[in-house]
Protein backbone atom coordinates (compact mmCIF):
# COMPACT_ATOMS: atom_id res chain seq x y z
CA UNK A 1 0.00 0.00 0.00
CA UNK A 2 1.14 3.56 -0.66
CA UNK A 3 0.66 4.32 3.02
CA UNK A 4 3.27 1.75 4.05
CA UNK A 5 5.99 4.38 3.79
CA UNK A 6 4.35 6.83 6.19
CA UNK A 7 3.47 4.15 8.76
CA UNK A 8 6.96 2.70 8.44
CA UNK A 9 8.41 6.16 9.15
CA UNK A 10 6.36 6.36 12.34
CA UNK A 11 7.51 2.91 13.46
CA UNK A 12 11.21 3.57 12.91
CA UNK A 13 11.06 7.21 14.06
CA UNK A 14 10.81 8.72 17.52
CA UNK A 15 7.10 7.98 17.98
CA UNK A 16 6.53 5.78 21.04
CA UNK A 17 2.78 5.58 20.43
CA UNK A 18 0.82 5.49 17.16
CA UNK A 19 -2.96 5.83 17.14
CA UNK A 20 -5.11 4.41 14.32
CA UNK A 21 -8.82 5.19 14.39
CA UNK A 22 -10.79 3.01 11.98
CA UNK A 23 -13.73 0.65 11.64
CA UNK A 24 -11.59 -1.61 9.43
CA UNK A 25 -9.69 -3.26 12.27
CA UNK A 26 -8.56 -6.33 10.30
CA UNK A 27 -6.94 -4.21 7.56
CA UNK A 28 -5.15 -2.03 10.11
CA UNK A 29 -3.99 -5.06 12.09
CA UNK A 30 -2.67 -6.76 8.95
CA UNK A 31 -0.75 -3.67 7.89
CA UNK A 32 0.88 -3.18 11.29
CA UNK A 33 1.75 -6.87 11.71
CA UNK A 34 3.41 -7.12 8.29
CA UNK A 35 5.47 -3.98 8.86
CA UNK A 36 6.45 -5.09 12.37
CA UNK A 37 7.69 -8.43 11.04
CA UNK A 38 9.58 -6.76 8.17
CA UNK A 39 11.24 -4.37 10.63
CA UNK A 40 12.21 -7.28 12.94
CA UNK A 41 10.07 -6.17 15.88
CA UNK A 42 8.93 -8.56 18.55
CA UNK A 43 5.13 -8.49 18.42
CA UNK A 44 2.62 -8.39 21.28
CA UNK A 45 -1.17 -8.07 20.94
CA UNK A 46 -3.65 -7.10 23.66
CA UNK A 47 -7.43 -7.45 23.66
CA UNK A 48 -9.80 -7.44 26.60
CA UNK A 49 -10.96 -10.97 25.74
CA UNK A 50 -7.59 -12.52 24.92
CA UNK A 51 -5.30 -10.60 27.25
CA UNK A 52 -1.68 -9.96 26.31
CA UNK A 53 -0.13 -12.60 24.06
CA UNK A 54 2.73 -13.14 21.64
CA UNK A 55 1.59 -11.88 18.25
CA UNK A 56 4.02 -14.05 16.28
CA UNK A 57 2.81 -17.38 17.67
CA UNK A 58 -0.59 -18.69 16.60
CA UNK A 59 -2.84 -19.58 19.54
CA UNK A 60 -0.22 -18.31 21.99
CA UNK A 61 -1.23 -18.53 25.65
CA UNK A 62 -1.97 -15.14 27.24
CA UNK A 63 0.23 -13.67 29.95
CA UNK A 64 -1.55 -14.29 33.28
CA UNK A 65 -3.60 -11.45 34.78
CA UNK A 66 -3.48 -9.25 31.64
CA UNK A 67 -7.08 -9.34 30.42
CA UNK A 68 -7.57 -6.18 32.48
CA UNK A 69 -6.17 -3.19 30.57
CA UNK A 70 -4.41 -1.68 33.59
CA UNK A 71 -2.82 -5.05 34.43
CA UNK A 72 -1.54 -5.52 30.87
CA UNK A 73 -0.08 -2.00 30.71
CA UNK A 74 1.49 -2.39 34.16
CA UNK A 75 3.06 -5.71 33.09
CA UNK A 76 4.49 -4.16 29.90
CA UNK A 77 5.91 -1.19 31.79
CA UNK A 78 7.73 -3.44 34.23
CA UNK A 79 9.25 -6.11 31.99
CA UNK A 80 12.37 -5.73 29.90
CA UNK A 81 11.33 -5.09 26.30
CA UNK A 82 13.67 -4.58 23.40
CA UNK A 83 12.42 -3.35 20.05
CA UNK A 84 8.89 -4.65 20.43
CA UNK A 85 5.65 -3.59 18.73
CA UNK A 86 2.68 -3.69 21.12
CA UNK A 87 -0.70 -3.64 19.36
CA UNK A 88 -3.77 -2.83 21.47
CA UNK A 89 -7.30 -3.31 20.16
CA UNK A 90 -10.06 -1.07 21.59
CA UNK A 91 -7.94 0.28 24.43
CA UNK A 92 -9.30 3.85 24.30
CA UNK A 93 -12.51 3.27 26.37
CA UNK A 94 -10.38 1.83 29.20
CA UNK A 95 -8.23 4.97 29.39
CA UNK A 96 -11.10 6.82 31.08
CA UNK A 97 -10.04 5.00 34.23
CA UNK A 98 -7.34 6.97 36.11
CA UNK A 99 -5.37 3.87 37.07
CA UNK A 100 -5.31 2.59 33.47
CA UNK A 101 -4.33 5.99 32.10
CA UNK A 102 -1.50 6.21 34.64
CA UNK A 103 -0.26 2.76 33.60
CA UNK A 104 -0.39 3.82 29.94
CA UNK A 105 1.65 6.97 30.66
CA UNK A 106 4.21 4.94 32.62
CA UNK A 107 4.55 2.53 29.71
CA UNK A 108 5.05 5.33 27.16
CA UNK A 109 7.71 6.93 29.38
CA UNK A 110 9.39 3.55 29.85
CA UNK A 111 9.69 2.59 26.17
CA UNK A 112 10.99 5.91 24.80
CA UNK A 113 14.58 4.74 25.03
CA UNK A 114 14.39 1.10 23.90
CA UNK A 115 12.75 1.35 20.46
CA UNK A 116 9.47 -0.25 21.50
CA UNK A 117 6.25 1.09 19.98
CA UNK A 118 2.63 1.00 21.09
CA UNK A 119 0.11 0.92 18.22
CA UNK A 120 -3.46 1.60 19.35
CA UNK A 121 -6.17 0.46 16.92
CA UNK A 122 -9.60 1.74 17.94
CA UNK A 123 -13.00 2.36 16.38
CA UNK A 124 -13.69 5.57 18.32
CA UNK A 125 -11.78 8.79 18.87
CA UNK A 126 -12.66 9.93 22.42
CA UNK A 127 -9.10 10.03 23.73
CA UNK A 128 -7.92 11.82 26.88
CA UNK A 129 -6.01 15.01 26.14
CA UNK A 130 -2.67 13.54 27.26
CA UNK A 131 -3.14 10.61 24.87
CA UNK A 132 -3.90 12.95 21.97
CA UNK A 133 -0.73 14.83 22.83
CA UNK A 134 1.63 11.85 23.12
CA UNK A 135 0.18 9.59 20.40
CA UNK A 136 0.93 10.18 16.71
CA UNK A 137 -2.22 9.76 14.62
CA UNK A 138 -2.18 7.63 11.48
CA UNK A 139 -5.17 7.51 9.13
CA UNK A 140 -5.74 4.18 7.44
CA UNK A 141 -6.06 5.10 3.75
CA UNK A 142 -8.60 3.77 1.30
CA UNK A 143 -7.21 1.47 -1.41
CA UNK A 144 -5.92 2.99 -4.65
CA UNK A 145 -6.57 1.62 -8.13
CA UNK A 146 -3.58 -0.69 -8.07
CA UNK A 147 -4.58 -2.26 -4.77
CA UNK A 148 -8.21 -2.50 -5.86
CA UNK A 149 -7.12 -4.44 -8.94
CA UNK A 150 -5.24 -6.96 -6.82
CA UNK A 151 -8.20 -7.10 -4.42
CA UNK A 152 -10.59 -7.94 -7.28
CA UNK A 153 -8.26 -10.66 -8.55
CA UNK A 154 -7.72 -12.23 -5.11
CA UNK A 155 -11.46 -12.21 -4.38
CA UNK A 156 -12.27 -13.86 -7.71
CA UNK A 157 -9.52 -16.46 -7.17
CA UNK A 158 -11.01 -17.32 -3.78
CA UNK A 159 -14.49 -17.66 -5.26
CA UNK A 160 -13.06 -19.79 -8.08
CA UNK A 161 -11.69 -22.20 -5.50
CA UNK A 162 -15.14 -22.54 -3.94
CA UNK A 163 -16.96 -23.29 -7.23
CA UNK A 164 -16.51 -22.85 -10.99
CA UNK A 165 -16.48 -19.17 -11.95
CA UNK A 166 -16.58 -17.54 -15.41
CA UNK A 167 -14.68 -14.27 -15.85
CA UNK A 168 -15.33 -12.48 -19.16
CA UNK A 169 -14.22 -8.89 -18.97
CA UNK A 170 -12.06 -6.55 -21.05
CA UNK A 171 -9.33 -4.26 -19.77
CA UNK A 172 -11.54 -1.21 -20.39
CA UNK A 173 -14.43 -2.77 -18.47
CA UNK A 174 -12.12 -3.71 -15.59
CA UNK A 175 -10.85 -0.11 -15.43
CA UNK A 176 -14.47 1.09 -15.17
CA UNK A 177 -15.13 -1.37 -12.34
CA UNK A 178 -12.02 -0.24 -10.48
CA UNK A 179 -13.07 3.41 -10.76
CA UNK A 180 -16.52 2.49 -9.45
CA UNK A 181 -14.92 0.78 -6.45
CA UNK A 182 -12.87 3.84 -5.47
CA UNK A 183 -13.89 5.37 -2.18
CA UNK A 184 -14.76 2.02 -0.58
CA UNK A 185 -12.80 0.24 2.11
CA UNK A 186 -11.10 -3.06 1.33
CA UNK A 187 -13.81 -4.99 3.17
CA UNK A 188 -16.61 -3.19 1.32
CA UNK A 189 -14.96 -3.75 -2.07
CA UNK A 190 -14.44 -7.45 -1.37
CA UNK A 191 -18.05 -7.82 -0.29
CA UNK A 192 -19.42 -6.16 -3.43
CA UNK A 193 -17.28 -8.32 -5.74
CA UNK A 194 -18.32 -11.46 -3.86
CA UNK A 195 -22.00 -10.46 -4.11
CA UNK A 196 -21.67 -9.95 -7.88
CA UNK A 197 -20.70 -13.58 -8.49
CA UNK A 198 -22.67 -15.25 -5.70
CA UNK A 199 -25.68 -16.23 -7.81
CA UNK A 200 -24.72 -16.47 -11.50
CA UNK A 201 -21.04 -17.41 -10.94
CA UNK A 202 -20.08 -14.87 -13.62
CA UNK A 203 -18.01 -11.69 -13.55
CA UNK A 204 -18.54 -9.63 -16.68
CA UNK A 205 -19.61 -6.23 -18.03
CA UNK A 206 -23.14 -6.75 -16.70
CA UNK A 207 -21.73 -6.33 -13.19
CA UNK A 208 -20.60 -2.72 -13.81
CA UNK A 209 -23.98 -1.15 -13.09
CA UNK A 210 -24.59 -3.48 -10.16
CA UNK A 211 -21.27 -2.50 -8.59
CA UNK A 212 -22.11 1.18 -8.95
CA UNK A 213 -25.57 0.64 -7.44
CA UNK A 214 -24.11 -1.37 -4.55
CA UNK A 215 -21.50 1.30 -3.97
CA UNK A 216 -24.18 3.99 -3.76
CA UNK A 217 -26.16 1.89 -1.31
CA UNK A 218 -23.06 1.21 0.79
CA UNK A 219 -22.03 4.86 0.92
CA UNK A 220 -25.52 6.00 1.84
CA UNK A 221 -25.59 3.58 4.78
CA UNK A 222 -22.06 4.17 6.08
CA UNK A 223 -21.05 7.64 4.88
CA UNK A 224 -22.12 11.26 4.96
CA UNK A 225 -21.59 11.44 1.20
CA UNK A 226 -24.33 10.66 -1.27
CA UNK A 227 -24.32 10.45 -5.04
CA UNK A 228 -26.40 13.10 -6.76
CA UNK A 229 -27.69 12.63 -10.29
CA UNK A 230 -26.88 15.67 -12.43
CA UNK A 231 -28.38 16.74 -15.78
CA UNK A 232 -26.84 15.07 -18.81
CA UNK A 233 -26.50 18.32 -20.73
CA UNK A 234 -25.93 21.94 -19.71
CA UNK A 235 -28.83 22.84 -21.99
CA UNK A 236 -31.07 21.30 -19.32
CA UNK A 237 -30.09 24.19 -17.03
CA UNK A 238 -31.61 27.58 -17.80
CA UNK A 239 -29.62 30.79 -17.38
CA UNK A 240 -26.34 30.99 -15.39
CA UNK A 241 -24.51 32.02 -18.57
CA UNK A 242 -21.48 33.54 -16.86
CA UNK A 243 -21.04 30.53 -14.57
CA UNK A 244 -21.28 28.20 -17.57
CA UNK A 245 -18.57 30.19 -19.39
CA UNK A 246 -16.33 30.06 -16.32
CA UNK A 247 -16.79 26.29 -16.09
CA UNK A 248 -16.12 25.75 -19.80
CA UNK A 249 -12.86 27.70 -19.55
CA UNK A 250 -11.66 25.42 -16.75
CA UNK A 251 -13.03 22.12 -18.00
CA UNK A 252 -9.56 20.58 -18.50
CA UNK A 253 -7.88 22.29 -15.55
CA UNK A 254 -8.06 19.24 -13.29
CA UNK A 255 -6.03 17.10 -15.69
CA UNK A 256 -2.24 16.50 -15.87
CA UNK A 257 -1.94 18.66 -18.99
CA UNK A 258 -2.95 21.73 -16.98
CA UNK A 259 -0.22 21.02 -14.40
CA UNK A 260 2.39 20.73 -17.14
CA UNK A 261 1.13 24.04 -18.52
CA UNK A 262 1.82 25.68 -15.15
CA UNK A 263 -1.74 25.84 -13.83
CA UNK A 264 -2.95 24.84 -10.39
CA UNK A 265 -6.10 22.76 -10.19
CA UNK A 266 -9.16 24.89 -9.36
CA UNK A 267 -10.15 24.65 -5.68
CA UNK A 268 -13.84 25.42 -5.76
CA UNK A 269 -16.58 28.03 -5.87
CA UNK A 270 -18.99 29.51 -3.37
CA UNK A 271 -22.54 30.14 -4.60
CA UNK A 272 -24.45 32.78 -2.69
CA UNK A 273 -27.91 33.94 -3.57
CA UNK A 274 -31.64 34.01 -3.30
CA UNK A 275 -33.37 30.95 -1.94
CA UNK A 276 -34.83 28.85 -4.75
CA UNK A 277 -32.98 30.79 -7.45
CA UNK A 278 -30.98 27.80 -8.66
CA UNK A 279 -27.87 27.40 -6.50
CA UNK A 280 -28.39 23.64 -6.18
CA UNK A 281 -28.85 23.40 -9.94
CA UNK A 282 -25.67 25.42 -10.39
CA UNK A 283 -23.80 22.85 -8.27
CA UNK A 284 -25.10 20.13 -10.57
CA UNK A 285 -24.03 22.22 -13.57
CA UNK A 286 -20.41 21.91 -12.44
CA UNK A 287 -20.54 18.11 -12.48
CA UNK A 288 -22.38 18.16 -15.82
CA UNK A 289 -19.96 20.56 -17.50
CA UNK A 290 -16.89 18.62 -16.34
CA UNK A 291 -18.46 15.15 -16.64
CA UNK A 292 -17.47 14.29 -13.07
CA UNK A 293 -19.36 12.47 -10.28
CA UNK A 294 -21.21 14.75 -7.87
CA UNK A 295 -21.11 13.93 -4.14
CA UNK A 296 -23.23 15.82 -1.63
CA UNK A 297 -22.10 16.03 1.99
CA UNK A 298 -24.91 15.73 4.53
CA UNK A 299 -23.83 18.53 6.86
CA UNK A 300 -26.82 17.96 9.11
CA UNK A 301 -25.44 14.55 10.05
CA UNK A 302 -21.93 15.81 10.80
CA UNK A 303 -22.57 16.62 14.42
CA UNK A 304 -22.64 13.80 16.93
CA UNK A 305 -23.21 13.80 20.67
CA UNK A 306 -20.00 11.85 21.34
CA UNK A 307 -16.78 13.81 21.77
CA UNK A 308 -14.48 13.43 18.80
CA UNK A 309 -17.05 11.65 16.62
CA UNK A 310 -18.07 14.77 14.67
CA UNK A 311 -14.48 15.56 13.73
CA UNK A 312 -13.96 11.94 12.68
CA UNK A 313 -17.04 12.04 10.45
CA UNK A 314 -15.84 15.18 8.70
CA UNK A 315 -12.32 13.80 8.32
CA UNK A 316 -13.57 10.48 6.93
CA UNK A 317 -15.90 12.20 4.47
CA UNK A 318 -13.15 14.44 3.11
CA UNK A 319 -10.76 11.48 2.88
CA UNK A 320 -13.37 9.47 1.02
CA UNK A 321 -13.97 12.31 -1.43
CA UNK A 322 -10.22 12.51 -2.10
CA UNK A 323 -10.01 8.77 -2.72
CA UNK A 324 -12.73 9.08 -5.39
CA UNK A 325 -11.08 12.01 -7.20
CA UNK A 326 -11.63 13.53 -9.66
CA UNK A 327 -14.98 14.45 -8.16
CA UNK A 328 -17.19 17.45 -7.36
CA UNK A 329 -17.98 17.75 -3.63
CA UNK A 330 -21.12 19.75 -2.87
CA UNK A 331 -21.72 21.19 0.61
CA UNK A 332 -25.26 22.54 0.55
CA UNK A 333 -26.24 25.39 2.90
CA UNK A 334 -22.76 25.49 4.38
CA UNK A 335 -23.75 28.25 6.78
CA UNK A 336 -26.00 25.85 8.70
CA UNK A 337 -23.09 23.53 9.44
CA UNK A 338 -20.51 26.13 10.45
CA UNK A 339 -22.48 29.28 11.31
CA UNK A 340 -21.73 29.08 15.05
CA UNK A 341 -18.01 29.09 14.22
CA UNK A 342 -18.40 32.82 13.68
CA UNK A 343 -19.54 33.47 17.25
CA UNK A 344 -19.19 32.22 20.78
CA UNK A 345 -21.42 29.16 20.73
CA UNK A 346 -22.53 26.75 23.42
CA UNK A 347 -21.07 23.66 21.74
CA UNK A 348 -17.73 23.77 23.54
CA UNK A 349 -15.82 24.98 20.49
CA UNK A 350 -16.89 22.05 18.30
CA UNK A 351 -18.04 24.28 15.44
CA UNK A 352 -14.76 26.20 15.50
CA UNK A 353 -12.75 22.97 15.38
CA UNK A 354 -14.87 21.56 12.56
CA UNK A 355 -14.61 24.79 10.61
CA UNK A 356 -10.85 24.94 11.13
CA UNK A 357 -10.53 21.35 9.86
CA UNK A 358 -12.48 22.24 6.71
CA UNK A 359 -10.37 25.34 6.05
CA UNK A 360 -7.15 23.36 6.52
CA UNK A 361 -8.36 20.72 4.09
CA UNK A 362 -9.36 23.37 1.54
CA UNK A 363 -5.92 24.93 1.79
CA UNK A 364 -3.83 21.75 1.71
CA UNK A 365 -5.75 19.20 -0.39
CA UNK A 366 -3.85 17.82 -3.36
CA UNK A 367 -6.45 15.48 -4.83
CA UNK A 368 -8.70 16.67 -7.67
CA UNK A 369 -11.72 17.44 -5.48
CA UNK A 370 -13.59 20.54 -6.63
CA UNK A 371 -15.63 22.03 -3.78
CA UNK A 372 -18.98 23.67 -4.49
CA UNK A 373 -20.49 25.35 -1.44
CA UNK A 374 -23.93 26.99 -1.46
CA UNK A 375 -25.30 29.46 1.06
CA UNK A 376 -28.43 31.55 1.57
CA UNK A 377 -27.54 33.62 4.64
CA UNK A 378 -24.38 35.70 4.23
CA UNK A 379 -24.51 37.08 7.77
CA UNK A 380 -24.25 33.56 9.19
CA UNK A 381 -21.06 32.73 7.28
CA UNK A 382 -17.76 32.95 9.17
CA UNK A 383 -15.72 35.78 7.56
CA UNK A 384 -12.70 33.46 7.13
CA UNK A 385 -14.66 31.48 4.55
CA UNK A 386 -15.08 34.56 2.35
CA UNK A 387 -11.40 35.50 2.44
CA UNK A 388 -9.75 35.79 -0.94
CA UNK A 389 -8.10 32.53 -1.93
CA UNK A 390 -10.45 30.16 -0.11
CA UNK A 391 -12.43 29.76 -3.34
CA UNK A 392 -11.49 30.41 -6.93
CA UNK A 393 -14.60 32.53 -7.30
CA UNK A 394 -17.68 33.62 -5.39
CA UNK A 395 -20.78 33.71 -7.60
CA UNK A 396 -24.05 35.44 -6.82
CA UNK A 397 -27.12 33.59 -8.09
CA UNK A 398 -29.89 36.16 -8.52
CA UNK A 399 -33.46 35.71 -9.66
CA UNK A 400 -33.42 34.80 -13.37
CA UNK A 401 -33.64 37.54 -16.00
CA UNK A 402 -35.97 37.58 -19.02
CA UNK A 403 -33.86 35.35 -21.25
CA UNK A 404 -33.17 32.89 -18.43
CA UNK A 405 -36.87 32.67 -17.50
CA UNK A 406 -37.76 31.92 -21.10
CA UNK A 407 -35.21 29.09 -21.11
CA UNK A 408 -36.49 27.77 -17.78
CA UNK A 409 -40.08 27.72 -19.04
CA UNK A 410 -39.07 25.82 -22.19
CA UNK A 411 -36.95 23.34 -20.24
CA UNK A 412 -39.73 22.44 -17.80
CA UNK A 413 -42.32 22.12 -20.56
CA UNK A 414 -40.07 19.75 -22.51
CA UNK A 415 -39.29 17.88 -19.31
CA UNK A 416 -43.00 17.09 -19.01
CA UNK A 417 -43.49 16.00 -22.60
CA UNK A 418 -44.72 19.32 -24.05
CA UNK A 419 -43.20 21.19 -26.96
CA UNK A 420 -42.73 24.88 -26.08
CA UNK A 421 -43.84 25.93 -29.59
CA UNK A 422 -47.64 26.13 -28.93
CA UNK A 423 -47.12 28.28 -25.83
CA UNK A 424 -46.69 32.05 -25.76
CA UNK A 425 -43.28 32.10 -24.06
CA UNK A 426 -43.01 35.88 -24.42
CA UNK A 427 -46.19 36.39 -22.38
CA UNK A 428 -45.18 33.74 -19.84
CA UNK A 429 -41.73 35.28 -19.50
CA UNK A 430 -43.33 38.61 -18.66
CA UNK A 431 -45.82 36.99 -16.27
CA UNK A 432 -43.00 35.21 -14.41
CA UNK A 433 -40.95 38.36 -13.76
CA UNK A 434 -39.54 38.39 -10.23
CA UNK A 435 -40.00 34.66 -9.77
CA UNK A 436 -37.35 32.04 -9.13
CA UNK A 437 -36.79 28.97 -11.25
CA UNK A 438 -38.41 26.86 -8.54
CA UNK A 439 -41.53 29.06 -8.60
CA UNK A 440 -41.76 28.79 -12.40
CA UNK A 441 -41.54 25.01 -12.19
CA UNK A 442 -44.27 24.88 -9.53
CA UNK A 443 -46.54 27.10 -11.66
CA UNK A 444 -46.20 24.69 -14.61
CA UNK A 445 -46.95 21.76 -12.32
CA UNK A 446 -50.02 23.53 -10.92
CA UNK A 447 -51.29 24.20 -14.45
CA UNK A 448 -50.74 20.57 -15.41
CA UNK A 449 -52.75 19.43 -12.36
CA UNK A 450 -55.57 21.79 -13.36
CA UNK A 451 -55.55 20.52 -16.93
CA UNK A 452 -55.46 16.87 -15.88
CA UNK A 453 -58.33 17.31 -13.42
CA UNK A 454 -60.45 19.00 -16.11
CA UNK A 455 -59.58 16.48 -18.81
CA UNK A 456 -57.99 19.16 -21.00
CA UNK A 457 -54.56 20.00 -22.37
CA UNK A 458 -52.54 22.63 -20.52
CA UNK A 459 -52.53 26.12 -22.06
CA UNK A 460 -50.61 29.37 -21.80
CA UNK A 461 -53.52 30.91 -19.86
CA UNK A 462 -53.43 28.14 -17.26
CA UNK A 463 -49.72 28.62 -16.64
CA UNK A 464 -50.10 32.41 -16.52
CA UNK A 465 -52.96 32.02 -14.06
CA UNK A 466 -50.85 29.79 -11.84
CA UNK A 467 -48.06 32.36 -11.93
CA UNK A 468 -50.45 35.12 -10.85
CA UNK A 469 -52.01 33.00 -8.11
CA UNK A 470 -49.32 33.70 -5.52
CA UNK A 471 -46.97 36.64 -4.89
CA UNK A 472 -43.43 36.13 -6.22
CA UNK A 473 -40.34 35.66 -4.10
CA UNK A 474 -39.17 39.15 -5.03
CA UNK A 475 -42.21 40.53 -3.16
CA UNK A 476 -42.34 38.26 -0.11
CA UNK A 477 -38.58 38.53 0.47
CA UNK A 478 -37.94 41.98 -1.00
CA UNK A 479 -35.87 43.34 1.89
CA UNK A 480 -33.65 40.27 2.12
CA UNK A 481 -33.12 40.08 -1.64
CA UNK A 482 -32.24 43.78 -1.81
CA UNK A 483 -29.75 43.32 1.03
CA UNK A 484 -28.19 40.33 -0.75
CA UNK A 485 -27.86 42.26 -3.97
CA UNK A 486 -26.29 45.24 -2.20
CA UNK A 487 -23.77 43.00 -0.42
CA UNK A 488 -22.83 41.06 -3.54
CA UNK A 489 -22.44 44.05 -5.84
CA UNK A 490 -18.71 44.52 -5.24
CA UNK A 491 -17.91 41.13 -3.72
CA UNK A 492 -19.32 38.51 -6.09
CA UNK A 493 -19.45 37.67 -9.76
CA UNK A 494 -23.00 37.43 -11.16
CA UNK A 495 -23.73 33.84 -12.19
CA UNK A 496 -26.04 35.10 -14.95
Amino acid sequence: MDSDTSLRSLLIGDHPCISIETFEESDALLMVRELAVNLSFDLWIWTINGGLRDGLIEDAAPVPDTSNAAGALYHLANVRLKRACIITLDLVPHLKDDRTLRAWRDLIARIRSDGTKVVMIDHQGERPAVVRTLASAFALPLPDLRELQELVRSTLRKKQEEALLTVDISRLELDTILRNLRGLTRRQARQIIADCVAEDRRFDAADINRILAEKRRTLMSTSLLEYVESPVNLDDIGGLGRLKSWLNARQRSLGPEAVKFGLEAPRGILLLGVQGAGKSLAAKAVATAWQMPLLRMDVGALYDKYIGESERRLRDSLQQAESMAPVVLWIDEIEKAFASAASRSSDGGLSQRMFASLLTWMQEKRAAVFLVATANDIEALPPELLRKGRFDEIFFVDLPGDEARGSILAIHLRKRGRSPAPFDLVALTAASRGRSGAEIEQAILAALHEAFAGGREVTTEMIAGALRASPPLSVTMREKIDALRDWSRDRCVPAE
